[in-house]
């Protein structure tokens, strides 16, 4: 039996912020249980819904210094199944008490230094020697770091190795060497450009990816890309000499949660067979809900997003007048930065029957607009993967994106004399790039009905299911295990 242990700051359906929890609540139950122990430990934050911390069953607790910061703290073991998967959740009220998972910067530093030691520390408590820790984001950076330097004396832990996975390199964990030293423990020649320094400060992600065994993201594209200097935010050229161990992996979704032919949240179920009845049936009753004009014969467009300047709302901001033409429909949900919201809320204002902006993030809503929108846009700046664009097709819905990262290995632009591909892109970061390939789309829409017919049909046959993506995983894995 091959073990493996995910450590992630979140998970659905505990505690959710972001595609991380969606990977680490899908991606383990897709293995062979009988090949493989796949588990999960988390923060156990008070955030956490009662109905599963009730559940929670505690196994024990101990003491441990993470620094001279932190000469002790409390670290809790409680433990939890939930379907068929055994969750381990690191218990200190210090911690991880509070409405919302993360804080600032400072204090997220301090917590998760904690939970990357702990991680390590409750492995003999528990009895579980993994193989291999999957390590995700900057939150679970130093697993790899105290692994091959405080732990290494340790008979136990010889032998373990460490994936480090990188769902967005943006977020590094980045602070003072001074204080990280004083939280961490680790000694002061750790702290040097080769290893846990970065422009003076300290980097819990930098220290993750010298130290892990290997290194993945989240799409192919993303992987070659965080090489470059314009999406490597600085450590391109640590991850370009780590090359030969970089691997980037497509994120999957769960298919039986996006199902037009099951989907409980939507108006109307439907399947590639019964598409057309079905997406208009959808269009009709979401129009009626949002107070939009009813009208088969609208374009609509949806957009699900965090409403920030790298999922390409500057761009959208540029040539919202122009996509607003009177045979086009605009529905948005989501949140983020004021001005983009004060701007989706004044368009619903001046063209109620045109726009309707949806300043919150709600699952049904969500699950109703994919059913209902015809195509969606997703012109970002940077996207390791996305999952948007990928759930869109399993409701027939057409992805308009950039081609970055996942979003380029995902969409294959429509080519009409080969009658291939299953969306619409662009290259360029600008404005005029997006309204042009927008009022591409509206063009096939309006007057190459069949084409726009296959275009949702190959969506709709497209497997980006977790199950190709687990294949590779294991890959991965033996390679590491040696098995």
């Amino acid at each position: 039996m091959k073990k493996i242990l995910f450590a992630a700051s979140e998970c659905v359906p505990f505690i959710k912020t972001g595609g991380l929890a969606d990977v680490v609540g899908a991606l383990p139950k897709e293995f062979n249980r009988a090949e493989w122990d796949v588990r999960v430990i988390l923060p156990n934050y008070e955030a956490i819904p009662e109905k599963f911390r009730n559940e929670f069953r505690y196994l024990t607790h101990f003491y441990m210094g993470t620094g001279p910061y932190v000469p002790s703290a409390h670290v809790g073991i409680m433990e939890y199944e939930f379907r068929g998967i055994t969750f381990y959740f690191i218990d200190n009220l210090d911690y991880f008490g509070g409405e919302r998972p993360y804080s600032d910067t400072r204090t997220d530093i301090e917590k998760f230094i904690f939970f990357s030691k702990a991680v390590l520390a409750v492995l003999p408590v528990i009895d579980f020697k993994p193989d291999i820790i999957h390590c995700h984001d900057w939150q679970t950076g130093f697993i790899p770091v105290y692994l091959k330097n405080e732990f290494s004396a340790n008979p136990f832990f010889w032998g373990i190795k460490t994936i480090m996975t990188i769902h967005n390199l943006r977020f590094q964990g980045i602070w003072d060497i001074d204080t990280v030293m004083g939280l961490s423990g680790l000694p002061g020649d750790l702290f040097t450009p080769d290893k846990l320094e970065f422009k003076r400060d300290a980097n819990m992600l930098k220290g993750g990816i010298v130290y892990a065994d290997y290194i993945t993201t989240v799409s192919r594209t993303y992987a070659e890309e965080i090489q470059t200097d314009y999406y490597g935010e600085g450590l391109n050229g640590l991850l370009s000499a780590r090359r030969n161990s970089l691997y980037g992996i497509l994120n999957g979704i769960d298919n039986s949660l996006y199902d037009p032919r099951t989907d409980e949240m939507i108006y109307k179920n439907y399947s590639l067979k019964t598409f057309r009845k079905g997406k208009a049936a959808n269009k009709k009753a979401l129009q009626e809900e949002l107070g939009l004009a009813v009208d088969p014969d609208k374009y609509l467009i949806g957009l699900i997003s965090r409403l920030t300047d790298q999922k390409g709302l500057d761009l959208i901001q540029y040539v919202m007048d122009r996509i607003l033409d009177d045979h086009t429909q605009l529905v948005v949900v989501g949140s983020g930065e004021a001005r983009y919201e004060d701007m989706f809320r004044y368009y619903a204002s001046r063209f109620p029957d045109r726009v309707s902006a949806n300043i919150l993030y709600s699952d049904s809503l969500a699950h109703k607009l994919y059913a209902a929108a015809d195509s969606f846009l997703v012109p970002s700046l940077f996207e390791p993967c996305g999952l948007s664009q990928i759930i869109s097709f399993r409701y027939g819905t057409v992805p308009i994106v950039r081609e970055t990262g996942g979003l380029k290995d995902t969409v294959i632009p429509l080519n009409e004399f080969e009658g291939t591909g299953d969306g619409f892109s662009f290259r360029n970061y600008n404005g005029e790039d997006l309204i042009n390939t927008i009022n591409y789309s509206k063009y096939i829409f309006f007057s190459q009905p069949q084409h726009w017919t296959d275009l949702v049909k190959h969506g709709m046959k497209k497997d980006l299911s977790w199950t190709v993506s687990r294949k590779k995983y294991e890959d991965l894995y033996n390679a590491l295990i040696g098995r």
